[in-house]
């Protein structure tokens, strides 16, 4: 004789359960998710203010007394107008003064928009984005465990990961189109291959002056008008207007002039490397950085006050046995929050570098390397974390495969930013009387833990969670082969972002590379 009773509990505990499954496996609307993009960090402070003080101070000394070298005559002109001075010496000196005066006009919220508003990014206060950035020479192949030259081709394959990756924000491009050698040709691929792979904000750099002009007509045919772009800028110049030690590229800043009369954001980068081309001390090389990016901004808003811009500091760390990079170490996670630190001190957007990896391949080495400083940065509440994931060999090389395992550290990551929610729902006592005094002594089928199981926690997608048995039950799966089965997966889907016949239009005026769409 069947036993109903217990065929009808069977039946609701076998239905509870494939509800809690249906619930887990539903998608989130965006706001719901428990990590989303711009949640506000700011809780880790490496510095004292007085610390943040003596730096910037510091930085201003440096301007007045050091100045920069070698600016353009128009930049000559653009920053002696608006009351620097040119000494005999041929460098520019800003005065405190006119450092105030230019902070006072400058951006204090910056949006970097995506061709797809749901990817716009809000830069005020301490809300936190993450990203790929870098010019990477050679891609990791992991079936060889070698490197190769990156392509067009690969530079497009890494943007259209990017955009089926929710926790990777903006795709700033992290490699160089090594198969194409003439430079101007380099500057409208980055741009073409990068659009057709991903919705999500691109930051670019232009390799000449002279280039900016086609580069901005294919831009605005892209966004369907110049009017358009400009009403909704979707790619910004990132872009290295000095050359450390405390001088201006010339060329680079006469494309930053350019870029900021098209009304595209411009990343203000300074890039010195600690022990070489900035002072070896952690806190020098951070007063150099600033003082540097603190350049930009002056020569920035004397040209059009309140421009979009992004303050750069992205100072890196030589390992001073060797004189060699090391973007994976500790204390390149310390230069990075300290100057997210500054930026906040400053009151302006900022950016800076980190989760780059000194490791060849996506190791354990790798994952420390880049957990590390990735979560320094976001408790920082630094704006827009550049190379986040991707990055290798201090950052010679791109991995695909990284892109979808960052994927997973970054949902982490972003879970450690975003902290412990305090209201009456979370520290109530309510449940736990009903499950300590006649309950069932445990917490889980309450509507709390139901309610909370997606937004109060996150899943990874490729990383392993289960039991040895199950482990061994499901074939013991490694993290490698599962993260190139993703990648396999997204590349196989034809999601080119161009029609055919929007593709058609665009190839008829610039000559773009073929690429392969699925």
């Amino acid at each position: 004789m069947v036993n109903l009773t217990e065929t009808s509990r069977s039946s609701r505990r076998a239905g509870g359960r494939a509800a809690r499954v249906a619930l887990r496996a539903a998608p989130l609307e965006a706001n719901m998710r428990p990590v989303r993009p711009g949640l506000e960090g700011g809780t880790y402070s490496p510095l004292t203010e007085a610390q943040v003080e003596r730096i910037y101070n510091s930085a201003l000394d440096a301007l007045e007394q050091i100045g920069m070298a070698k600016a353009p005559p128009s930049g000559v002109k653009i920053l002696t107008e608006a009351g620097c001075i040119l000494g005999d010496d041929n460098r520019i000196r800003i005065p405190r003064e006119i450092v105030a005066e230019m902070l006072g006009k400058a951006a204090k919220t910056v949006t970097l928009y995506g061709r797809d508003p749901a990817h716009d990014l809000d830069l005020s206060g301490r809300r936190v984005h993450y990203g790929t950035a870098g010019a990477a020479v050679h891609i990791v192949d992991l079936d060889s465990g070698t490197y190769r030259e990156s392509s067009s081709q690969d530079l497009y394959d890494a943007a259209k990961l990017v955009q089926h990756l929710d926790n990777i924000h903006f795709f700033q491009r992290p490699m160089v189109c090594r198969d194409i050698t003439d430079n101007y040709e380099l500057d409208l691929n980055t741009i073409y291959t990068a659009c057709a792979g991903t919705t999500k904000h691109i930051g670019t750099s232009f390799v000449e002056p002279s280039h900016m002009e086609g580069c901005l007509d294919l831009i605005y045919q892209i966004a369907g008008g110049e009017d358009a772009f400009r009403a909704r800028p979707f790619i910004s110049n990132s872009n290295c207007f000095v050359v450390p030690p405390m001088t201006f590229a010339e060329e680079s800043c006469q494309v930053m002039e350019i870029a900021i009369a098209a009304g595209m954001p411009v990343l203000l980068l300074s890039a010195g490397q600690a022990g070489a081309t900035a002072p070896a001390p952690i806190a020098t090389a951070i007063v150099q950085a600033v003082a540097e990016c603190l350049a930009g901004v002056v020569y920035v808003n004397a040209i059009k006050p309140g421009a979009p811009a992004v303050f750069g500091t992205w100072p890196f760390v030589s390992d001073l046995r060797t004189g060699a990079m090391s973007g994976g170490s500790g204390e390149q996670a310390l230069l990075t929050a300290a100057c997210s630190q500054m930026h906040r001190y400053i009151g302006l957007p900022g950016g800076a570098a980190a989760g780059i990896a000194d490791s060849k391949m996506p190791d354990m080495q790798a994952g420390w390397e880049q957990a590390i400083s990735n979560v320094m940065a976001g408790l920082s509440g630094l704006n827009m974390v550049y190379e986040s994931v991707g990055m290798h060999a201090s950052l010679l090389g791109f991995c695909m495969e990284s892109l979808v395992l960052g994927n997973d550290m970054l949902g982490q990551v972003q879970r450690c930013v975003r902290g412990i929610d305090v209201n009456d729902d979370t520290v109530g006592i309510d449940v736990m009387k009903a499950v300590c005094m006649g309950g069932p002594g445990h917490y889980l089928g309450q509507d709390q833990t139901l309610r909370l199981m997606q937004t109060e926690y996150i899943y990874p997608d490729i990383a392993d969670r289960s039991s040895p048995k199950e482990w061994q039950e499901k074939g013991r799966p490694q993290l490698l082969p599962n993260a190139q089965a993703r990648v396999r997966e997204i590349l196989s889907t034809d999601s080119h972002l161009f029609t055919p016949e929007q593709d058609a239009a665009l190839r008829k005026n610039f000559n773009l590379v073929p690429l392969k769409r699925s």
